[in-house]
């Protein structure tokens, strides 16, 4: 066989396997976006009561917020009614920076909110990844309604909230942040959710 007919012979087998290989992507393509949707939406389902949502991705107008940037937001149905809007907020630590998660009810009330990544000082800054202590139960429940935005500060600084011990600085930008998405959930809810204020 002489060199012409071995080189097409190549061309074309490289060709047959990037087609191949191309194809066999768009294939899995939808089971891999569908496998990426089941993992967000277990993370979002963190930060809600229990129970079954479909979840909808979110356009957000002025992502930077006072203290935060908001980095994405789904809106959660149940039975094709919206329920609550979780947002991802990302702000500044004391260690670097802070990423959560805030639940929000369609009653502008905070439902949950979880730290997604942190930079924080082991043993002290790091508890804020403690879901389970009472610095978050304290926020639970709470709205702008009930609490004027000049109480959502630490006690320290004339506020309502406690700190995390050793951890002013981490505290205050969590609250913060946590302030910034209820706030930006109360100016945009009827874009959010197609619903007028706190209906």
């Amino acid at each position: 066989m002489n060199r012409g007919a071995s080189a097409i012979i190549l061309l074309a087998m490289t060709g047959l396997g990037t087609g191949l290989t191309w194809l066999a992507q768009q294939q899995a393509l939808p089971l891999i976006q569908a496998q990426r949707q089941t993992i967000e939406n277990r993370r979002l389902l963190e930060v809600l009561p229990p129970g079954q949502y479909e979840s909808r991705p979110l356009q957000l107008e002025t992502a930077q917020q006072p203290h935060s940037l908001l980095v994405s937001g789904a809106l959660m149905l149940q039975n094709g009614q919206a329920v609550a809007v979780v947002l991802q907020t990302r702000t500044q630590g004391y260690g670097g920076p802070l990423e959560l998660l805030v639940g929000i009810g369609m009653n502008g009330r905070l439902l949950g909110s979880k730290p997604l990544s942190h930079a924080e000082t082991p043993g002290l800054g790091a508890k804020i990844a403690d879901q389970g202590s009472l610095w978050w139960q304290q926020l639970l429940g709470k709205s702008r309604a009930d609490s004027p935005d000049s109480d959502w500060r630490l006690k320290k600084d004339g506020g309502q909230f406690d700190q995390i011990a050793g951890a002013t600085i981490t505290s205050r930008a969590a609250l913060n942040a946590i302030h910034d998405a209820l706030r930006y959930f109360d100016e945009h809810q009827a874009q959010l959710t197609g619903r007028t204020a706190h209906e």
